[in-house]
Order: structure tokens, then C-alpha cells, then sequence
């Protein structure tokens, strides 16, 4: 589904999106807002890069942060809930990763951890190893699977 079909299928729904973006730097927020008439349904872009935006921002917690750090499903788990705490929006997409170049043994180059939270239904959490593309690649890797997060989060909501 395109950025223009989502935005269709969001506004049939009467649905609102929210972004929370840190390794991608607002790339789904800009691919939605490239649309014009797009403002009627995105409601807000969070870009917080560092952790402490992230608290600030999205109400990320620090001993989430310090248990887990940033790259981990937990924090994209707060942070997607926090972009609907933070926002007008019914459906939010949150991504956090590590795009390169580098990373460790434990959270190697083109791990990206997306969070998916919507008004009235659990959220939705998962680690994606897109590996070593660099970073580039990764970012806009990590930008497709969010938008076809969103995709899928309207086809399901249209079709239940």
C-alpha cells in the first residue's frame, strides 16, 4: 500500500496518524506529508533521537531505558503508546534501531525495533534484523516496514 493509500484508508476510517521516529529522523512522517491534503489525517511527527527526547517527548521511562536501552522492543513499545498519549492520533507508529555504521555484538547494524499502538487494542511490537545494508539502506528499510505497519493496522481494522 502506498503512502497515498494509507492516508486514503485512514481517512475513510476517520483514523489519525502519529510517527515516532529516532534511527529513520521523520523519513514515514515526510513520506506521509509528501501527500498533499495529507494533514487531515497525520497528526503529529515525533523525531526523538536521543533518550532523552524520547522521555521528554514520549514518556519513555529511564528504567526502561537503562534495563534494555533504546534498541529494544520494550522502548518502541513506549514509545508508540506514547505517541498516542501525546497526540490527538488513533493509530501511531514508533521505530528505533540501529542504522549504521556499526553496532555491537548485541545489537548489530540494521536492528530495528517497531512499536504499532491504536486507540482500544494492544500493541503491537517486533524486532526486524535487516542486516548490514548500511545506513542508507537501513533507514529506508525501517521506513517501508513502518508504512506497511500502517498498512496492514487499517486493512485489519477496515476488514474486522
Amino acid at each position: 500500500m502506498s503512502p497515498e493509500e494509507i492516508l486514503a484508508a485512514a481517512r475513510t476510517q476517520g483514523a489519525r496518524i502519529a510517527t515516532a521516529e529516532s534511527c529513520t529522523g521523520g523519513m514515514v512522517a515526510a513520506a506521509l506529508t509528501d501527500i498533499p491534503g495529507s494533514s487531515d489525517v497525520f497528526e503529529r511527527g515525533f523525531v526523538t533521537y536521543s533518550n532523552e527526547a524520547k522521555r521528554e517527548m514520549l514518556g519513555v521511562r529511564a528504567e526502561t531505558l537503562a534495563a534494555v536501552g533504546a534498541v529494544s522492543e520494550e522502548v518502541a513499545r513506549e514509545m508508540a503508546e506514547g505517541a498516542l498519549a501525546h497526540s490527538r492520533a488513533t493509530l501511531a507508529v514508533a521505530i528505533t534501531g540501529i542504522a549504521g555504521p556499526g553496532g555491537s555484538e548485541f545489537k548489530p547494524e540494521g536492528r530495528v525495533c517497531f512499536g504499532l499502538a491504536q486507540t482500544g487494542k494492544r500493541t503491537q511490537v517486533e524486532t526486524v534484523e535487516f542486516g548490514a545494508l548500511g545506513r542508507p539502506n537501513v533507514r529506508s528499510a525501517a521506513r517501508d516496514h513502518a508504512l506497511a505497519l500502517l498498512a496492514q493496522a487499517l486493512v485489519t481494522t477496515r476488514s474486522a
